[in-house]
């Protein structure tokens, strides 16, 4: 949908007047629940029904605000033919709030298939912002990270691993990851042999009590004493850092 195309929307009428319903993206906390802002407590307190990854989670938010809503399931195991019924509802006339258990929905997340779906069926599609572990992971790192790529989570074989992270031996781009907390030392020993000498920090329960960034470089990986093996883990790894030598030849 353009964006010409929004404005004209908003400017035909009320909710109630619009032929289709709406999907709105809301980002929630990743930790702290006293991230969640305003507008995200009203949308999600206006919408007819929650579109979300797992109830369990989404039901303490709505315990945590004091709103009752219906819930849809869309993840990783819903069947497309479920999700077709939740694009109907939406071309019928209902507005959905689109969650993730935390952070921004539709970003390494199931929900996309059917933001694409609403896109491709003409039905809106709105956003409001908030918390990401992504970004608040870059801000935690301390690297200069004025170009960084997301690579979600990668493969959980040795050589999937490897071979995702080759592409970026020589890059100066900041890579940020997602990885389970037993898959985490894995993850650093095989970037390291595919990456080479790099700077890395692992952003451990983010927001939460028990916060805890550890940096270091590889080869080194972290002992279960300097680095839990528990909690949402998110692993910023610094781009290449070009010589004094090699930057005066680019000059």
């Amino acid at each position: 949908m353009s964006r010409r195309r929004s404005r004209a929307t908003e400017e035909d009428g009320p909710p109630s007047e619009r032929k289709t319903g709406r999907l709105i993206l809301v980002a929630t906390p990743i930790g702290n629940l006293a991230d969640l802002s305003e507008r995200a407590i009203q949308t999600l307190g206006e919408v007819d029904h929650w579109i979300v990854e797992d109830t369990r989670v989404s039901g303490k938010l709505q315990s945590h605000l004091g709103i009752r809503k219906p819930m849809r399931v869309l993840s990783d195991h819903t069947p497309d033919p479920q999700i077709g019924r939740y694009l109907e509802e939406l071309r019928g006339g209902a507005t959905a709030a689109l969650l993730t258990d935390g952070g921004a929905p539709a970003v390494s997340d199931p929900g996309a298939i059917l933001c694409d779906l609403c896109h491709e069926a003409e039905v809106e599609v709105a956003a409001v912002p908030g918390p990401s572990a992504v970004t608040t992971a870059l801000m935690l790192s301390g690297f200069f990270a004025q170009r960084f790529c997301f690579l979600g989570f990668l493969g959980k074989k040795e050589g999937a691993i490897r071979t995702e992270l080759q592409p970026f031996r020589d890059s100066p781009i900041t890579l940020v990851l997602f990885e389970s907390p037993f898959r985490t030392e894995t993850l650093l020993r095989v970037a390291g042999e595919a990456l080479g000498q790099r700077r890395y920090a692992v952003c451990r329960e983010m927001t939460k009590l028990y916060e805890q960034v550890f940096r270091s470089a590889f080869p080194h990986v972290p002992t279960e004493r300097e680095l839990p093996r528990k909690g949402e883990v998110t692993v910023v790894i610094e781009g290449r850092r070009r010589s004094r030598a090699e930057a005066t030849d680019l000059a």
